[in-house]
């Protein structure tokens, strides 16, 4: 049995308990329960402090991890990054009082910056060859300029409210950070050969979040023409109608291509064109 530990709480929890039952494995957390044996797949699930996760896979106490990217390098472990997720998805920036002027990052010299996430912080600096003075806090960076702690601070941000409503705006990112699958060093075999299945499994979940199933159909003398625009997994298939002169086009279609080749498929004459969302994608 693999252990895997998630975050106990926050956005990233539902998330990915959310991506997991997209993979047969059904979480229910129950009140304060910390250790569940789920249902579907040989695991148990741990629920953790985000920031204990990194330690706890590194002790082998859980064989991978559900974190943040940003937990994971600031944490500095030894552990394995086994798979980058796709979701959860933030910054790490530098935010400073609405009224300043932040010309560029040398600004930062000899000023005082307030996070959470010290060794993040300090590799930046140290790449940049600035000389800061770092205050660690564990909670509530955002008001630190407004009681003279510091100059700066470096957080997570997502939508930027949190900063407005404290009077700081963002001047520089440096770092994309969203949720990654950790492993310990030394997996026994047993649990590398169901690493691999959980991988298969949310392999198919995140292709299919980026793919749509189109069907279509086309007059046959610019069946050609659609086929060369449209890609597919070996590619599109077409099958004849009961309406002489026209054929029926099946494929499948990246997210970020769609609205660009759905506005080629009606030049060329398509109809009846329906868009399916996919629930797994085994390539």
């Amino acid at each position: 049995m693999i252990k895997i530990a998630i975050q106990k709480s926050g956005r990233l929890t539902d998330d990915t308990i959310a991506m997991l039952a997209d993979c047969g494995i059904k979480v229910k957390q129950v009140n304060s329960t910390l250790r569940l044996i789920v249902q579907g797949f040989n695991a148990e699930i741990l629920f953790l402090r985000d920031d204990d996760i990194p330690q706890y896979v590194e002790d082998g106490i859980a064989d991978i991890g559900i974190v943040g990217e940003n937990i994971m390098l600031d944490k500095g472990k030894n552990v394995n990054l086994i798979k980058r997720l796709g979701y959860s998805k933030c910054r790490l920036s530098i935010a400073v009082p609405k009224a300043t002027n932040y010309p560029n990052n040398n600004w930062l010299q000899g000023k005082k910056i307030a996070t959470s996430y010290v060794k993040i912080v300090q590799n930046f600096l140290d790449t940049q060859n600035i000389k800061a003075e770092i205050h660690e806090i564990s909670g509530s960076v955002e008001i630190a300029p407004s009681l003279g702690l510091a100059d700066a601070i470096v957080d997570i941000v997502s939508s930027g409210s949190t900063l407005l409503s404290n009077g700081l705006k963002e001047v520089a990112p440096i770092l994309n950070s969203e949720a990654v699958i950790i492993g310990n060093k030394n997996l026994t075999p047993e649990n590398i050969i169901i690493l691999t299945k959980l991988l298969f499994r949310i392999n198919a979940v995140l292709t299919a979040r980026t793919k749509k199933y189109v069907l279509l159909n086309a007059p046959n003398n610019n069946v050609a023409n659609i086929v060369k625009i449209l890609p597919g997994m070996k590619s599109p298939t077409v099958l004849p109608l009961a309406t002489n002169g026209w054929s029926s086009i099946h494929t499948v279609i990246d997210e970020t291509d769609f609205w660009n080749i759905i506005d080629q498929l009606k030049t060329l004459g398509a109809e009846g064109i329906l868009v399916v969302p996919i629930e797994k994608m085994i390539i």
